[in-house]
């Protein structure tokens, strides 16, 4: 790629997925306070939608400040339920009880991806999948729950659909790259417009 191109995100998923489409890239993680903007943006209502944009924006405008030569990609998932943004369990109790709020219900995953060039956003995209969750009993919860704490700790929702998780779907309406975290098809078609990846 002629232009720079700087991911600033510590994920390993993310860092994957750029590297098996054959981009070459850096990793500059943004340090923001990722809790403070969330509790600030829900405090004005904002919708989700919304938040995950901003979290992303803000991370690409940090790394952005230094590197303004590069492309700098910003991103952020959020997951919502009738427009309330679920967070990480912080126990295998708060796991639960967002499996048990999720089951039988549809909600959203909302993955935002932001490019700041030159000191300005240049480009953004808000992939959303609709994920639909069977009925699940109590017991199963439970022996879910217990099987897979050590892995879906980190995991918005309770859940990895990578693993053990998809067995809880019965519909997923969306991209699987937006489920990982990073609208990567409308992001290469965006780099393939600017010139910066040949096809």
């Amino acid at each position: 790629m002629p232009t720079p191109l700087i991911l600033a995100s510590g994920s390993e998923i993310r860092a994957t997925l750029l590297a098996n489409a054959g981009l070459e890239f850096e990793v500059m993680p943004a340090r923001v306070d990722e809790s403070a903007i969330r509790a600030g943006l829900e405090a004005e209502n904002a919708a989700p939608r919304d938040v995950a944009d901003t979290l992303a924006e803000y991370k690409a405008r940090k790394v952005g400040g230094k590197r303004p030569d590069a492309l700098v990609l910003g991103c952020d998932q959020v997951a919502a339920l009738k427009g309330e943004i679920l967070t990480k369990p912080g126990s295998p109790d708060e796991a639960r009880a967002q499996l048990a709020r999720l089951s039988g219900q549809t909600h959203q995953l909302l993955s935002a991806a932001v490019i700041y060039h030159d000191g300005e956003p240049i480009w953004r995209h808000v992939g959303v999948v609709r994920l639909t969750m069977h009925g699940l009993s109590e017991r199963f919860i439970d022996d879910y729950v217990s099987r897979n704490w050590d892995s879906i700790r980190d995991a918005v929702g309770a859940y990895k659909l990578e693993e053990e998780g998809v067995r809880l779907f019965s519909r997923i309406d969306g991209a699987y790259f937006n489920v990982l975290g990073l609208p990567l098809t409308e992001l290469l078609s965006y780099l393939v417009l600017r010139g910066e990846l040949e096809i």
